[in-house]
């Protein structure tokens, strides 16, 4: 019968190994991971078609299919991206801070593994993988409690994972995997402040929700993506239909994908109708306001659940605003604090929007997409943290680390 609680107390068990291995240890290991999947696939994609038949049945959104879905593509490019996880800079061990007091005594602040983390997900198999490695390079274990609907693709990818670290002798407890979807093993598992250092939930607004007001244990957030674009009148409307069209389009399952568009009142009449043939073009629901209804051959109009709106599908909430201090406060309004985007060719607008929104991420004349770990650079994310405690934005290895004072002395003693 499983029992996060044992599955707790082996992550517990493995983390002093795994906080001490070499950088050189945890990279070979890695490598390891990418290896097996590459040649686990098969049996991977086979136990992904089962929670694609399941997900069929249960009428689960398309949006969910496409989080859901692996095929060799998408398993080589979670093996690519352990490849690179693999190959960045240690964040273990690196000083962060050092000074030398007038007493003499040297002072340094160090990075070191967080303990062991639980992450908290639904639907993204790929999720398993990436909070694997990223754990396991900052030196942490990690219990993974998938969703059910991905129950049969997250144990092949832990069996792949653990078939890694039996080949380089590191215990198998540094990847624990819930394999029974019960949830009565959150609940338990979110009690276990004795065994678990952190909790992170990424899934829906349910989800974190949950988890947030009955976690006994740290919480950092990875709240519902409400991205906003603001095309102002300054803008380069041929680069504001692409990105809107990429953000929007691309896959609009995801967090980084756009929910509502903000258009400056002082745009052209011809070029707000470019912009709304665009999306009318990709089949791209509408709910717009008063004022931009006449764009639109086929809208609802648009209210404030609107505006809060995750859709997660072809689906937008569109606004025309009076200024550039109006988009602003829409955003301040209804922002999830995760991506904010601008269009605009005014430097000093560009650089006001970065100094006034507060999200995680603030982008300027690129798509939301961008908002993701590996395409920023970290390899992979663990999540988007949308609180600010102890991390803001993509979370990469380095974010999974906390500091200890270092202080050596040579007999000093206070007076």
């Amino acid at each position: 019968m499983f029992s996060i609680t044992d599955l707790a107390e082996k992550a517990k068990k493995a983390a002093n190994q795994v906080a001490n291995l070499t950088a050189e240890q945890k990279r070979r290991a890695l490598n390891a991971m990418a290896n097996q999947l590459r040649l686990n696939q098969s049996d991977i994609i086979s136990e992904n078609k089962k929670d694609l038949e399941a997900a069929a049945q249960n009428n689960l959104s398309d949006a969910m299919i496409d989080r859901l879905m692996l095929d060799s593509e998408r398993i080589e490019s979670i093996a690519e991206a352990l490849e690179q996880i693999a190959e960045q800079n240690d964040p273990v061990g690196e000083t962060r801070h050092s000074y030398k007091l007038e007493n003499g005594l040297q002072v340094k602040k160090l990075s070191i593994p967080l303990g062991v983390v639980a992450m908290i997900y639904e639907s993204r198999p790929n999720v398993t993988a990436d909070a694997a490695a990223l754990c396991f390079k900052a030196g942490n274990t990690v219990i993974l409690k998938g969703g059910k609907e991905a129950i049969h693709s997250n144990q092949a990818i832990g069996k792949a994972l653990h078939a890694a670290l039996n080949s380089e002798n590191i215990d198998t407890g540094a990847i624990g995997i819930v394999t029974d979807p019960d949830r009565k093993h959150m609940a338990e598992l979110l009690t276990l402040s004795h065994l678990v250092d952190l909790v992170i939930p990424r899934g829906g607004e349910g989800l974190i929700k949950y988890v947030s007001e009955n976690s006994r244990i740290p919480v950092i957030q990875h709240f519902k993506g409400v991205c906003h674009l603001y095309i102002d009148s300054e803008a380069d409307i041929a680069k504001a239909i692409a990105i809107l069209l990429n953000g929007k389009v691309q896959r609009p399952g995801v967090c980084n994908a756009l929910e509502t568009l903000l258009i400056n009142k002082d745009l052209s009449q011809q070029q707000k109708q470019q912009i709304a043939n665009a999306l009318q073009e990709q089949n791209v629901k509408i709910h717009a306001c008063e004022k931009s209804m006449p764009l639109f051959k086929d809208a609802t109009l648009a209210t404030t659940e609107d505006y809060d709106a995750e859709y997660l599908a072809k689906e937008i909430a569109v606004k025309q605003v009076d200024s550039f201090e109006g988009a602003v406060e829409h955003i301040h309004q209804y922002s999830s604090n995760h991506t904010e985007v601008i269009i605009t060719e005014n430097r000093k607008k560009a650089d006001r929007f970065i100094r006034v929104i507060n999200a995680s991420v603030v982008m300027v004349n690129a798509s939301s997409r961008f908002s993701d770990g590996g395409q920023l650079g970290l390899g992979a994310e663990i999540g988007i943290s949308t609180s600010k405690l102890h991390a803001y934005g993509p979370m990469g290895a380095s974010s999974l680390t906390t500091e200890k004072f270092v202080v050596v002395g040579d007999g000093q003693i206070r007076n």
